[in-house]
């Protein structure tokens, strides 16, 4: 077993945990790989010394943004990812650092299932394709004032927004940017697309949840700036007047880690503050 492991760069803590967990997993067998330029310092092989396509699971150290910069950097490979959270508001890095050897115990025995969930495939005017984990994002840009977008689904109209711009999220970044802009909350193992408008001038245009075998069509009709088109916070371009942005379902999938101790629910209670409890 190959074992990929990514400490953040930026939290001091990261390459101490690396160290033991390095350890960990090689006493028990697994070969750990780290890249080039930290490997040496936490013990690990170089990960170009191995074939890239043997490895298992890619080791993500730090919050959500993390685990989208992994799946970016290594979109060629079909490595499952594994989530340790040393951030704050962390849904896809559920692992928190007091449960990390229990639930590395786990990952060794096979007590584990991979989530495969959907992601999203953006194509622009000039056949450039963007790819995103949790959500294609539209805003306005440098525009001062909102702008016109013209939705069809599969080619049949839908609505022309008048908004700050549109999030196309997967099931899985429902609980990203599309939440925070009054979208709703869907489970990560549903074939969904949720559009919702992001401060739209209508109060009836409501966020929408399609199914994620049809293709959206935006087209940009304002006579103004370009709008910025950015796929998970990592790719930017732009969209000019008169464009379409086509995004569909990617047929690659987005492979996360499930152990047995944790669950999305619970998770989500955690990460949201939901106090609820039976009478």
């Amino acid at each position: 077993m190959i074992i990929a492991i990514f400490p953040h760069s930026q939290k001091k803590e990261s390459k101490h945990l690396a160290i033991g967990i390095q350890e960990y997993l090689t006493a028990r067998g697994a070969t750990v790989v780290a890249e080039d330029d930290v490997a040496e310092e936490i013990g690990a092989t170089p990960i170009s010394k191995v074939p890239e396509e043997q490895i298992e699971f890619l080791l993500s150290m730090g919050g959500d943004g993390t685990i989208l910069g992994l799946v970016h950097k290594y979109i060629h490979l079909d490595a499952a990812i594994v989530g340790i959270n040393l951030g704050h508001l962390g849904f896809m890095a559920d692992i928190p650092v007091s449960e990390i050897y229990p639930s590395l115990q786990d990952l060794i025995l096979g007590h584990y299932t991979i989530d495969e969930r959907i992601t999203l495939e953006g194509i622009l005017a000039d056949g450039e394709k963007n790819f995103a984990v949790n959500d294609i994002v539209i805003h306005r840009g440098k525009n001062p004032c909102l702008v016109e977008m013209a939705i069809h689904v599969e080619g049949t109209y839908l609505n022309t927004f008048v908004a700050d711009g549109l999030i196309l999220a997967t099931p899985n970044g429902s609980t990203a940017y599309s939440l925070a802009a009054g979208g709703p909350i869907v489970t990560p193992d549903q074939n969904a697309l949720i559009l919702t408008p992001i401060s739209p001038h209508t109060i009836s245009n409501r966020p929408i949840v399609l199914s994620s075998d049809q293709e959206i069509q935006i087209q940009y009709l304002s006579n103004y700036d370009p709008l910025e088109v950015s796929a998970d916070g990592i790719t930017r371009h732009e969209l000019h007047t008169g464009d379409v942005l086509k995004v569909k379902q990617s047929e690659k999938s987005f492979r996360l880690v499930n152990l047995t101790r944790h669950d999305y629910f619970s998770t989500l209670r955690t990460k949201l503050g939901w106090a609820g409890k039976l009478r």
